[in-house]
């Protein structure tokens, strides 16, 4: 049995059909396998990170091939030999609605980081409120809580900037992990 190297991804092209279709066809054509992604579209660009393990025999290929894509308008950077040993701790999901202003992530990221708080996935976006068409902020994030961190803390921090940053805070354990 042949030892397959892990690579992680990132790629970003403009929008348009058939851009999943040529990353996929080009890591097939090495006996890549697809293991995990998260893509979006985001301001007409396609954006999306993704692991794959590939022959070693072949990583070397695969690496030319995904660079080729460059021609076609697919710009990929590859990170090899990734090990996934994510952190340990207990998962909770956070969530924040307000209206929109800069800076709200960079305060709520702040105050995670200085509590050894990971944030795991994090998916924002603004959209126009209901009632009043005013730009709206919704972020949604998993976060892993270090061994020791009592959640009244994280609540109480999150509560006070929540505040601050005129945004509502929810938190609540992630379905699915254990913890």
């Amino acid at each position: 049995m042949q030892l397959a190297q892990d690579m992680v991804l990132t790629v970003i092209a403009r929008d348009r059909p058939g851009l999943i279709k040529a990353l996929s066809e080009t890591i097939a054509a090495q006996d890549g396998n697809w293991i995990d992604s998260s893509m979006a579209r985001l301001g007409g660009e396609f954006a999306g990170i993704l692991r794959v393990a590939v022959p070693e025999g072949k990583a070397g290929a695969l690496e030319a091939a995904l660079g080729s894509l460059g021609d076609a308008g697919i710009w990929v950077t590859i990170r090899k030999g990734v090990e996934s040993h994510p952190p340990a701790g207990r998962h909770v999901r956070l969530q924040m609605t307000g209206v929109d202003h800069p800076g709200i992530i960079h305060e709520i990221s702040t105050a995670l980081s200085a509590l050894d708080v990971s944030i795991d996935e994090l998916e924002t976006r603004v959209f126009a409120g209901s009632m009043s068409g005013e730009a709206m902020f919704e972020a949604k994030a998993e976060i892993i809580l270090p061994d020791g961190l009592d959640e009244g803390m994280l609540r109480e921090t999150l509560e006070e900037l929540a505040h601050d940053l005129m945004v509502e805070v929810d938190l609540e354990a992630a379905s699915g992990h254990a913890g």
